[in-house]
C-alpha cells in the first residue's frame, strides 16, 4: 500500500505515453512546440514494467494521458497489456477524440473501460481557434464512436477560455439534457509554455454556474455535493446526463487527491500543480530493481503535497501541461 505522510492512499496513476499531440490548443501548448525525442520517452516494455511495480504497491486504476495517447504507437497493445496485469482494475483514457472512430472498438476489446474527450465548444469556428488544427466533426464521430464501442459513460471535458468560450457552457451543459453524459467544465490553470495567457484567461466555476443556471435552470447538486474524482457534480431539471465542475483555484479537492502521474519520460510527478517529480526511467534504465523501483515511488509518495501552492504564487515552470499528461 502507498500512503503518503497526510495519511491519503494513492491508488490512481496517470501514465502519459506521448508528449505529442495531433491539435495545438492555445491554452496547453505554443503552436511550434518542439517534443522530445522518443528515445527517451518511456517504451513498451519499460510501461509495463512500471506499471506491474505500481501495481504490486496497490495502485490499482490507470488512466493513459498524453499530449494526445491515441497518436502513440501500439497504443491497443499497450492498453491490453496495462489492463491484463494481475491488480489493475481498471483502464481509461483522455482523449480529444480524433482518432476514435477507427480506434474506439479495439481499444474497447483490449480492455479500455471509458474515455473522457476534450471539447471545449461545439462552435466550429471557435474549435478551429481554440485548437488551431482541429476538426470539430471530428471529434463529435469520436464521442459517437465511443458510445457504439462501450466506453461509457463518456465524460466531456471542456476547458473555459475567457474570449474564447465561456458563452459555450451553456451549449455544452445542454448535451445532458439528451444524453447520458458528464459535462466537465475546467478551470484553466497556470503551467510553462502559454503562462500568461492562463492567467489572464481563466474562468472561475462560479461565473459558469451562473451563465448554466441563468439559462437551463438550477443546477442539483448530485450525491449529496461530494466530489466525484476531481468534479462536483449537478444535474439540470429532468436531464439524461450530468455537469461536473473542476474548480482547482475556486474550490481546490486537494485533501481527497488520491493520484500520482508518471510522466512520458518517466518522471513520477505527485502533484499536477507542484514541481516535486522523481525519475524512474533512468535508474530503471540502469538495472534497477523491482523492489528498487518500489522504494522509489514509494518515497516520492510519501513526500506528495498537501496541495497546490497557487495562491501563494507558486506556479509550476518546469514542463508543460503537454509534458506532464492531464
Amino acid at each position: 500500500m502507498a500512503l503518503d505522510r497526510f495519511g491519503r492512499t494513492i491508488r490512481y496513476l496517470r501514465i502519459s505515453l506521448t508528449d505529442r499531440c495531433n491539435l495545438r490548443c492555445i491554452y496547453c501548448m505554443p503552436e511550434d512546440m518542439t517534443f522530445r525525442p522518443r528515445d527517451e520517452l518511456m517504451q513498451d516494455e519499460e510501461i509495463f514494467t512500471l506499471v506491474r511495480v505500481f501495481a504490486s504497491l496497490g495502485f490499482e486504476k490507470i488512466r493513459l494521458t498524453g499530449g494526445e495517447p491515441t497518436v502513440r504507437a501500439n497504443v491497443v497493445e499497450i492498453v491490453r497489456r496495462i489492463a491484463s496485469t494481475p491488480g489493475i482494475r481498471e483502464v481509461t483514457m483522455t482523449t480529444n477524440g480524433i482518432l476514435l472512430p477507427r480506434l474506439a472498438r479495439p481499444l474497447a476489446e483490449a480492455g479500455l473501460r471509458r474515455v473522457n474527450i476534450s471539447l471545449d465548444t461545439l462552435n466550429p469556428v471557435k474549435f478551429r481557434r481554440l485548437t488551431r488544427w482541429g476538426d470539430l466533426e471530428d471529434v463529435l464521430e469520436g464521442i459517437q464512436a465511443a458510445e457504439e464501442a462501450g466506453l461509457t459513460p463518456v465524460k466531456i471535458n471542456a476547458v473555459i477560455v475567457r474570449g474564447y468560450n465561456e458563452e459555450d457552457v451553456v451549449d455544452l451543459a445542454r448535451l445532458t439534457l439528451d444524453h447520458p453524459w458528464q459535462v466537465r467544465f475546467i478551470e484553466m490553470m497556470p503551467f510553462a509554455g502559454v503562462t500568461e495567457v492562463q492567467l489572464r484567461l481563466a474562468v472561475r466555476v462560479p461565473e459558469m454556474m451562473a451563465r448554466i443556471e441563468a439559462a437551463l435552470g438550477p443546477l442539483i447538486p448530485v450525491n449529496g455535493g461530494r466530489l466525484d474524482g476531481e468534479a462536483r457534480v449537478y444535474r439540470l431539471p429532468e436531464a439524461q446526463g450530468t455537469v461536473g465542475f473542476i474548480a482547482t483555484l475556486s474550490q481546490p479537492f486537494c485533501a481527497s487527491c488520491t493520484r500520482a502521474r508518471l510522466t512520458a519520460d518517466g518522471h513520477l510527478r505527485m502533484c499536477l500543480l507542484r514541481e516535486y517529480e522523481v525519475d524512474l526511467l533512468t535508474p530503471l534504465r540502469q538495472g534497477a530493481s523491482e523492489e528498487d523501483l518500489r522504494r522509489l515511488i514509494l518515497e516520492a509518495v510519501w513526500a506528495k503535497p498537501w496541495g497546490h501552492g497557487l495562491y501563494e504564487g507558486d506556479i509550476p515552470l518546469n514542463r508543460t501541461m503537454s509534458q506532464i499528461g492531464g
